[in-house]
């Protein structure tokens, strides 16, 4: 089994994974913790998380026999970050997270697991596995953390000295594989990621509330915008990279070499009224294979109406929102009416 182990690895690297660990089943603390959040309603809207909690704390009841997680890092970064005043200064430009200004990763990280799969079933015979790729009620920082793929950071993303701009993904197994040690946590004192939060949605060190996260509220609610958080979200129209830019480690993140995740559409400049002004139509075509269309277009419209509201004023900026005054969607005209009333104008 060690020589196996050391062989997934290997193989793990060569098919673009930048780390590959092997962790234990056991997440009984885990699973605690996770109680104690849904407990205090702090997952929104994402019903499904207290629905499939049970599964998430015991692997085995996901997957029958399985005795170990394989797990695999999968880097995306595609060009330098530069400081948060920088990347968020032209209000005027629609903010996208970084993972999700390229292709979808979850088809490429699966291909990639089950090529792994493959390549170890050719060496060892069948076995019993199934990837995943955020596909899954699956504790995926916990078990990579557990993996020594890196450490829980106190924004609570996995965190390693090479940073956080990264994607995971699991195989469960019933090899008896040898697990790796976990790594040294090394935040120290920092709580640079709590204090730069724009909704305060970090409300300790390791404790998120995501209703108040601008990645929950932008990609996973799917009602209104509280009206208090609007103002506080800015140009950010999809996810929210402010705890990962100004995190010390990710000044020594690698850039990745996947074609898939190079940007697409021109989302790391695109002005809002570009994007807004795109069709139910377009919007199909040109997020075709992206994360982002996930949402759809009537929350895609929602969330630009709110980065428009926070858009300093001009005639662009208005006639935009005008012709979006009698959209079909209570939806988005109740965004935009209180965008327009940002900018001084009465419904």
């Amino acid at each position: 089994m060690t020589a196996l182990e050391d062989r997934i690895k290997q193989w793990g690297t060569e098919l673009g994974f930048r780390a590959v660990g092997i962790a234990d089943v056991d997440l009984s603390e885990a699973g605690a913790r996770l109680a104690d959040w849904l407990g205090m309603g702090w997952h929104g809207e994402m019903d499904y998380m207290a629905r499939h909690a049970g599964l998430r704390e015991r692997p085995a009841d996901l997957v029958p026999g399985t005795l170990r997680v394989i797990t695999c890092r999968m880097d995306y970064l595609q060009n330098e970050a530069g400081p948060l005043e920088e990347e968020l200064a032209d209000r005027e430009r629609a903010y996208i997270a970084r993972y999700a200004r390229g292709r979808d990763y979850h088809k490429l990280m699966r291909s990639r697991l089950q090529r792994l799969c493959d390549r170890i079933e050719a060496e060892r015979g069948p076995f019993r596995h199934r990837a995943f790729a955020d596909s899954a009620p699956v504790m995926e920082v916990e078990l990579a953390a557990r993996a020594g793929i890196g450490w829980r950071g106190k924004h609570t993303l996995l965190l390693d000295r090479e940073g956080s701009w990264f994607f995971l993904g699991e195989i469960y197994c019933d090899l008896p594989l040898a697990c790796d040690s976990e790594k040294e946590n090394h935040c120290g004192s920092c709580e640079r990621c709590i204090a730069v939060c724009p909704t305060r949605a970090i409300t300790a060190p390791y404790r998120l509330d995501a209703r108040r996260c601008i990645s929950y509220l932008t990609i996973e609610h799917k009602s209104a915008i509280p009206e208090e958080l609007r103002p506080l979200i800015g140009n950010r129209v999809y996810g929210c990279d402010d705890c990962q830019l100004v995190c010390p480690w990710n000044g020594f993140a690698r850039l990745s070499e996947e074609d898939d995740f190079r940007v697409r559409n021109g989302l790391d400049r695109a002005a809002l009224v570009e994007l807004f002004a795109w069709n139910e139509a377009e919007f199909d075509e040109r997020m075709r294979g992206s994360p982002i269309r996930r949402i759809g277009y009537e929350r895609w419209l929602r969330n630009l109406a709110v980065g428009l509201g926070n858009a300093p004023t001009s005639s662009e900026v208005i006639v935009s929102l005008k012709e979006k005054m009698n959209h079909p969607s209570s939806l988005v005209r109740e965004h935009v009416l209180w965008a327009l009333a940002r900018h001084g104008l009465a419904a």
